[in-house]
């Protein structure tokens, strides 16, 4: 008999635990893909999928039904919004709804960190960040002095177009306010969506990696890189001042129910070990600790190659939560954090795009000989967001695979 959807949601949540405890679940859980993919097999544009949330959800949801992984990544599209997080970091119930800004609020705010489809950039491209440089190398002094009141006053009225008056900054807000409501109204009927196909609630919060902060929004990536070598202890002290309102907005989210927190790193990969581990580590290791204190595990998505760094997550406690590896050779990273910390990924992006069904089953049972044994392992697309032309084939492929192959 066919299970029904509590039964099931209950199954593949116990699943997913299990492995995030580090322990054998029945079968190793299969993280979903999203992204592009999920409007293009609605046969709709990527501009439609980004404005439009009746049309989004109704995609959404067919993705949902015919691709039936352990938990879906298919979701509304938002690109990430920390930087106004950090700006109200002081105010609970404001903070952790602008961890993500949409199509609709990027309109809204008129800014200059994304481009999406039907705006900047062709209505079938994918949404992009590009981030910016919106801060001299003089103000390093004001942002560790009120890292707060610096990005909120002096960031965003440069970096959003209108915020750069009061005026216009007073009816952006009204308006963002508004765009929010929608968007949490499309968010609330994609949840009851999946409970109904036997998805189970995986509340998930948001984080981020201090020093990304300055790279992604303040500086610029490339910028930041070379501040470290012409400021070395501004840049200590600017990251140092922002891990506070980091780890308080993070915390937000454990009041609106929230035991998981999403981290992704983007300068890791940049970063020789010796510079990781004393501009980059030391902070994003505190927003891990003080969530972790509080209840909260992290899923640290680790972009890029991350093997030159593989052992700093052990100064981790046992079981603080998830590493989530884009590049990283799973299998070695499975045997340095074996018994200590859950490893998610092994499925490169490549592969899926560009393989055939019979490839993607001999790599997966060969991973999964490799990194099934003792448990503590999530597999996953290496990225979540699949491209619009990844062959429809090759998904169904990949959940066959983990049937015949996954189970303890």
């Amino acid at each position: 008999m066919a299970k029904s959807p509590e039964e099931l949601a209950k199954e593949r949540l116990a699943r997913i635990e299990a492995a995030i405890n580090l322990k054998e679940p029945d079968k190793v859980p299969l993280w979903g893909v999203g992204g592009d993919i999920v409007a293009a097999y609605a046969g709709m544009t990527q501009h439609e999928f980004c404005y439009d949330y009746d049309k989004a959800v109704k995609a959404i949801e067919k993705f949902m039904r015919d691709f039936p992984f352990d938990t879906s990544m298919a979701g509304l599209m938002g690109l990430e919004g920390r930087i106004f997080c950090v700006a109200f970091s002081e105010f609970p119930d404001i903070s952790p709804a602008l961890s993500l800004i949409t199509g609709p609020m990027h309109d809204v705010l008129g800014d200059k960190y994304y481009r999406y489809p039907g705006r900047e950039i062709d209505e079938n491209a994918t949404p992009q960040f590009i981030g910016g440089t919106f801060m001299e190398p003089g103000e390093y002094d004001r942002l560790i002095e009120d890292p707060v009141g610096f990005v909120a006053e002096t960031i965003l009225p440069r970096a959003c177009t209108n915020l750069d008056t009061p005026r216009k900054a007073m009816a952006t807000w009204v308006r963002l306010g508004m765009e929010c409501s929608k968007f949490f109204s499309a968010a609330a009927e994609i949840g009851r969506v999946s409970a109904e196909l036997g998805y189970p609630p995986f509340p998930m919060g948001w984080g981020y990696s201090p020093l990304d902060i300055i790279g992604d929004f303040l500086r610029g990536v490339g910028t930041v890189v070379l501040d470290i070598y012409r400021y070395p202890d501004k840049v200590k002290k600017a990251t140092e001042a922002l891990t506070e309102p980091i780890a308080n907005y993070a915390l937000y989210h454990k009041y609106m129910g929230a035991k998981y927190a999403m981290i992704p790193l983007h300068l890791n990969e940049y970063l020789s070990p010796k510079l990781y581990n004393e501009f980059y580590w030391p902070y994003l290791k505190a927003v891990i600790l003080k969530l972790y204190e509080e209840g909260i595990k992290s899923m640290v998505f680790f972009e890029g190659h991350h093997d030159a760094h593989l052992d700093t997550i052990l100064e981790l406690p046992e079981g603080w939560g998830i590493a989530y590896f884009e590049k990283t050779d799973v299998v070695k990273a499975k045997k340095v954090l074996q018994g200590h910390t859950c490893v998610m990924g092994g499925i490169p992006m490549g592969l899926l795009v560009g393989g055939t069904p019979m490839k993607i089953e001999e790599y997966i049972k060969n991973l999964l000989e490799e990194v099934k044994p003792g448990g503590g392992f999530i597999l996953a697309p290496g990225v979540g967001t699949a491209p619009s032309e990844t062959p429809i084939e090759n998904i169904h492929a990949l959940i066959e695979a983990v049937e015949k192959y996954g189970y303890y």
